[in-house]
């Protein structure tokens, strides 16, 4: 195990990061330039879909679930563990790469957003589609999309959910003093028995779960914030001069502090990993963009909102200089320090819904794309729910380090498939958006019809 560890690890710092980076950045930058800074001009439209995007469809998924799947998904223990490791390894100057890693690649979830919904397929009374579909119907190569549901099925539903598991029992062993093993079996126990109820099931609890949290997440950092508010201004000079300081620089810990921030800040917000369009494609919209502005907006909440919000209560209190802790229990140990001893309780509850709600919205991805892969699955997907609730178990009694070190790594083939064929298919999207943009200029509520981009195929629930 220590040395399955230590290969993924290498395989991390030289191969894949550098990689995946680069393109991260160019394809986020390339999509940002050519829709004119999309994701900053339309950040009131954004809201506006949210709540009047979807159109009535009994039994489907309406927009706003498919938004609270997605963010059960990407809000998770990326937003409270991660931040913490991306501050305790890369110092505060990561958060800022947090920031860019958001603003950039928002542009790049409205974009593959946005293809799911144009690629998608009816089954019944709801939608299927995401980055598998995208690659089948619109470049033709059905071997690519297979490769990617078989990444994204182990990636989603059993590496991240081990990672979503191994944060929530650290967070309730250092809060309640339980055994890892127990926090194992009650959680394999609940994530049982709602994965074993479908779609529905999971949409219902998402919906509900993921505001709730939030709001509560975000009043507790806003006491703390307001509590310390003369802070602030000195934290963003700390932000912003360790992002880019001399200091890092000298001490050649400049590369560090980046990667951190943009490794951790993809892990929380997945843009242009492929992942959110699963969810993207579910709701029953009158146009492709709306749904692409709703996700773009979820890279807003989950990123500058829920992780900045960690990251300034962790600087607060100053533990991230200390050394002795990571990962959650850094989260943890600044909290208490501003609120007193019921915050190691406050946080231990928070990351079990944050982190739970991550993991039934991890299974969704996996089980859409096993759908994909055979439509005779039933035998696959009861397979494939036992396998996940067994990493749950698995994660919860691992060691820390293996699990985001495997995480990454996978998070990694995801991304560079994805990014390359959204940036094969952008053409498409760019002709989708500029429809979308011509109606609203006209005064419509935008309606998409295949017909309007000449030359598109394969595009079923959109024909006239």
């Amino acid at each position: 195990m220590e040395f399955l560890g230590s290969f993924v690890g290498t395989i991390n710092t030289y191969l894949w990061s550098y990689i995946l980076i680069a393109l991260l950045l160019l394809a986020g930058g390339f999509f940002t330039f050519k829709t004119g800074f999309i994701q900053i001009r339309m950040i009131k439209e954004m809201f506006k879909v949210l709540t009047s995007g979807s159109r009535s469809q009994k039994g489907g998924v309406s927009s706003f679930q498919a938004f609270c799947i997605s963010i059960a998904s990407s809000v998770g223990t990326g937003n409270l563990a991660g931040v913490a490791i991306a501050i305790a390894i890369g110092g505060p100057g990561a958060v800022f790469w947090m920031w860019v890693v958001a603003l950039i690649g928002a542009s790049s979830s409205l974009i593959e957003c946005t293809l799911a919904q144009v690629f998608k397929v009816r089954e019944g009374d709801h939608f299927r589609g995401g980055p598998a579909y995208y690659m089948e119907k619109a470049l033709g190569k059905r071997w690519m999309g297979v490769t990617f549901s078989v990444l994204i099925s182990i990636t989603y539903g059993l590496i991240f959910n081990s990672v979503q598991a191994n944060t929530i029992s650290f967070a309730f062993e250092k809060a309640f003093n339980i055994s890892r093993v127990h926090v194992g079996i009650a959680l394999t126990i609940i994530t049982a028995i709602i994965i074993f109820g479908g779609v529905k099931r999971i949409a219902r609890v998402s919906e509900v779960l993921v505001p709730v949290m939030a709001v509560a997440y975000i009043l507790v950092a806003l006491f703390i914030i307001g509590k310390n508010i003369t802070m602030i201004p000195s934290i963003f000079s700390l932000i912003v001069s360790s992002a880019f300081g001399l200091k890092q620089a000298a001490g050649g810990l400049f590369g560090i502090v980046i990667m951190q921030g943009i490794k951790r800040g993809l892990f929380s917000n997945e843009a242009g990993m492929g992942s959110a369009p699963n969810a993207a494609a579910t709701p029953d919209v009158s146009h492709p963009v709306k749904q692409g502005l709703i996700h773009a907006l979820g890279i807003f909440t989950d990123t500058l909102v829920i992780c900045s919000a960690t990251a300034f209560i962790i600087l607060i209190s100053g533990f991230y200089n200390d050394g002795n802790v990571n990962g959650i229990q850094l989260t943890q140990d600044s909290i208490v320090s501003q609120v007193g001893p019921w915050g190691a309780v406050f946080i231990a509850v928070c990351i079990l819904m944050f982190a739970f709600s991550s993991v039934i919205g991890n299974y969704y991805y996996g089980e859409t794309n096993i759908e994909f892969i055979s439509s005779d699955n039933k035998h696959w997907l009861k397979a494939y729910r036992i396998l996940v609730v067994g990493m749950v178990m698995f994660g919860c009694v691992a060691k820390i380090q293996i699990v985001w070190d495997l995480a990454d790594l996978f998070m990694g083939l995801m991304a560079l498939m994805n990014l390359a064929t959204i940036l094969l298919l952008s053409k498409i999207a760019f002709a989708v958006i500029k429809d979308y943009q011509e109606q609203k200029k006209q005064g419509k509520d935008p309606v998409f019809k295949a017909s309007s981009i000449p030359g598109l195929k394969h595009a079923e629930c959109w024909e006239d």
